[in-house]
Order: structure tokens, then C-alpha cells, then sequence
């Protein structure tokens, strides 16, 4: 009769045993032997006629190790499942020679497996968390830089004959010159769509005045300071090349056109807002003021988050099977013969990353069990509802269309897309019940502040 005992080998690090007797995987060996002959298909035998003896001889030792090794399992499973022990991944073999697996000497067999165990831990206390709510300043400078780019966005676009302000729009042609203006052979040559106020303030004047079919013979590095010429670089295919801001180009104008911006009337307000009855420019200014606030309030829950997400990594005391976790590291992959998936070296650089999210793993686990956090089927329908609206740039459609339906019943059937949108709300709603537990304190701070400050955050985790 097959056993499995336990033996403790580390911090929470146990080696199991696993005796087979043969009593424990003959019959079944013996029963598989029997179902092969009957289904073979050999020359010079009927269906169901071929010896028992040639089936062994034949198939007999892929067999054999497939029903003592399925035993195994079994009797692994069963243990593991009887004494409800919590591990990590699944047990490891502990130099098992397979090898000696013999079909014409069936014996007694000794398998040894480790397994790392889930610890038990405490979370802290929620109210001793280190949470800061950082409350942006909505300043009216805020305010008129939105009023603007929604006028320019909503805005139209007209031709004129002659640039006569930084703001006009350029069409354009580089075309690669020598610094007297005469065309490379083989140069580059790009059509491009640019504001006058994209150039240096120099360049910029010598564009005034100018029409269709005008150029100016210009060298890169004096036509754009550091952040404009960083893009035409780009779209002229420069960036890998050495000397690139030495080049000079032709610029031809093609276009010349400027944006009427939107007036700051009852339509554009209805056209923004359909519906709330915005018709003076000091409501609308107040709705922007209040939408720009609900951004930035967004933005620092976000936040707080990412704090209640280190906080509670760092302050929740959990211990690890540490040696376990590697050499369990040290399997995943894509495994060269004779070598392990992953050298010491590739598993102790990803080792303190694993284990951070390994930690987190278990809080929000224990989190979801204790509050009982579920995600249901239906917000997981609703989920995908929204996220396509938001990729089709409106909240606002109607979702009870039949072919918003077929999408959502798509993406259901989607086991990928499932499970992540499955871990995204689960992992809103920890979030959600924990705002219900801190206490942060308030701060305010400017939105250039506050966007340095996550920045620099998101630098020095990468």
C-alpha cells in the first residue's frame, strides 16, 4: 500500500516521500496492456488479436513509467489534498532516477518531491499606514489653458495666401540640401505639417510674409530649439545618425492655413456639455473647473494606491520558502537540453521583484477571502462595455444594441480576456474597501509638483 510522509528541510520548506509498493500500480499497468492490444493496428495481426507479449515488448516501458508515474500523482494529489496543505507552484522532484524504472523487474519504488508552504501572517493596522491625499490646486491658468484646446480642437481650419502670425500652419517639404541650398542627390525628402511658432524666433521672422511656393535654406540645430527639433528628427528618420542637427534642408510651403478657434457661445457649451444647461462662460468655466478637479482627484487616488500598495508590502512581516521559490524560479522558461531554464545569476536578479509581487499575491488573497470581495459575471459583462465605449471615445452610447451584445458575449468567451478583466475589478475592489480603512492626510501641491513627484516615483521603480 502506497505512502507519503513529510519531513521539514527548511523554513516552510518540506520534503515529501512517496513509497509505491507494486501492488499500488501493476493492476493498472496490466489493465493499460490489455486496452493497447486491443486497438493496436500491426501487420500480420487482426484488430484486437495481437499478443499480449509483443504489446509489452513493443510499448511496454513507455507504459510502465506512465502508470507508476500517474500512481505518483495520485497519491501526491490525495496527500496534499487530505491534509489541506497551502503550497506554492507544485512539488519539485528531488533527484527521482526515472531511470530505474524497469518494466521486466517491477518493484517496490521510492519518490522524494519538496514543496514550498503558503505562510499564515497578519495584516497591519490599516489606520497606521502612511497615506498622504495630495489635493491639486486648480488655478485659472488651468482653466484658460483647457478653454484654448478645446476651442483649437473644436476649432476650423482656413486657408490663407500669406503667413502673417506664429500661429499659422505650414504644409510643407524638406528637401536635403548642402548649406547653399543645392539639393543632395539621394537626399532625404519628407512632406510635414508644422506651427510658424515651432521654429526658433530667429527663423520664425523670416517666415513672415511668405506664400505658397516659398522656401528657407535652414540648418536643424539653429531652425528648432532642443524639443521641437527632437521630433523632426524623428519623422526625418535622423535619429540614429551622428551629425544629424548638422544637416541642412530646404523648406518649401505647400499650405498655408490657420485655426479659427470656437467661439464661446451657447452652441459650443451644448456641443461640450448636451444637456446641463450651460449658457454663460463663467458656467462654463466653473463646469471645467470642476471637471479639471475630478481629473486630479483621479490621479491622486491613483496615487494613494501605489502608497497603499508599498506601505502595506513593506510593513506586512511574511517569511518565504526563499530556497524552495528559486529552484522553483529556476524551472520556468524555455529549458536548453542538459541545462536548467535559468542560470543563479538571472534567478537572484529577478528573485526581489518575484518576491514583492508574491507578497502582494497573498495580501490581496487575504484580503478577498476575509472580506469576501467576489467579482461577478455580470461586472465583468459590464466592464467590457465600457472599455469599448471608452475605445470609441464616448461614454455616452447606448449599450443595449445587439451588437454591443455580440462584442460582450465575444470577449466571454475570451479565457485571456476574462481573467484579466477578472483580476483588474477584483483588484479595484480591494482598493475600493481599503480607501474605507486609512486614514490619509490631506496635502496640497501644484499639478506640476504633483506630476514630478510621480515621475520620479515611476523612475526609481524601473
Amino acid at each position: 500500500m502506497a505512502t507519503v510522509t513529510k519531513e521539514n528541510i527548511g523554513l516552510l520548506h518540506e520534503k515529501l516521500t512517496v513509497k509505491l509498493e507494486k501492488t499500488d500500480y501493476l493492476p493498472s499497468f496490466e489493465k493499460k496492456l490489455k486496452e493497447y492490444s486491443k486497438q493496436a493496428n500491426i501487420p500480420g495481426f487482426r484488430k484486437g488479436m495481437v499478443p499480449k507479449g509483443l504489446i509489452k515488448k513493443m510499448y511496454g516501458t513507455s507504459i510502465f513509467a506512465d502508470e507508476v508515474l500517474k500512481t505518483v500523482d495520485k497519491e501526491l494529489i490525495d496527500y496534499l489534498q487530505h491534509d489541506k496543505l497551502e503550497i506554492f507552484a507544485q512539488p519539485l522532484p528531488l533527484e527521482n532516477d526515472f531511470k530505474d524504472l524497469d518494466v521486466n523487474k517491477p518493484e517496490d519504488y521510492t519518490f522524494q518531491f519538496e514543496i514550498g508552504m503558503k505562510p499564515t501572517f497578519d495584516l497591519p493596522a490599516f489606520d497606521t499606514l502612511q497615506i498622504t491625499n495630495h489635493v491639486v490646486t486648480v488655478t485659472d491658468e488651468m482653466v484658460d489653458n483647457e478653454i484654448k484646446q478645446l476651442q483649437n480642437r473644436h476649432g476650423n481650419m482656413k486657408d490663407v495666401e500669406t503667413v502673417d502670425t506664429e500661429e499659422n500652419i505650414l504644409n510643407v517639404n524638406f528637401t536635403e540640401t548642402d548649406k547653399d541650398g543645392q539639393a543632395i542627390v539621394d537626399g532625404i525628402t519628407k512632406e510635414n505639417s508644422l506651427l510658424v511658432k515651432y521654429f526658433t524666433t530667429t527663423v520664425r521672422n523670416n517666415w513672415m510674409g511668405k506664400k505658397v511656393g516659398d522656401s528657407e535654406t535652414v540648418q536643424l540645430k539653429n531652425a528648432f530649439d532642443e524639443k521641437e527639433r527632437e521630433w523632426i528628427l524623428s519623422d526625418l528618420g535622423l535619429t540614429e545618425i551622428d551629425n544629424a542637427e548638422e544637416k541642412y534642408f530646404t523648406i518649401t510651403i505647400s499650405k498655408i492655413g490657420i485655426l479659427e478657434k470656437r467661439v464661446l457661445n451657447e452652441e459650443f457649451f451644448a456641443q461640450l456639455y448636451p444637456g446641463q444647461d450651460i449658457k454663460t462662460e463663467e458656467d462654463f468655466r466653473k463646469k471645467l473647473q470642476e471637471d479639471i478637479a475630478n481629473h486630479w482627484k483621479m490621479q491622486s487616488l491613483n496615487q494613494q494606491h501605489d502608497q497603499l500598495f508599498h506601505e502595506l508590502v513593506e510593513k506586512t512581516e511574511i517569511k518565504f520558502p526563499e530556497d524552495f521559490l528559486k529552484k522553483w524560479i529556476k524551472t520556468q522558461g524555455t529549458e536548453k537540453e542538459g541545462t536548467p531554464a535559468k542560470t543563479d545569476e538571472e534567478v537572484a536578479k529577478e528573485f526581489p521583484g518575484f518576491l514583492q509581487q508574491l507578497k502582494w499575491t497573498l495580501i490581496s488573497e487575504k484580503i478577498t477571502t476575509e472580506n469576501e470581495i467576489q467579482v461577478q459575471p455580470e461586472e465583468i459583462k459590464l466592464f467590457a462595455k465600457q472599455q469599448l465605449f471608452s475605445y470609441m471615445g464616448s461614454t455616452h452610447l447606448s449599450d443595449d444594441q445587439p451588437w454591443v451584445d455580440e462584442y460582450v458575449d465575444k470577449m466571454m468567451k475570451d479565457r485571456k480576456y476574462v481573467e484579466d478583466a477578472y483580476t483588474q475589478i477584483q483588484s479595484r475592489k480591494i482598493f475600493e474597501w481599503a480607501d474605507t480603512k486609512v486614514s490619509p492626510k490631506e496635502k496640497k501641491i501644484t499639478a506640476e509638483d504633483f506630476t514630478k513627484m510621480v515621475e520620479a516615483h515611476q523612475h526609481s521603480h524601473h
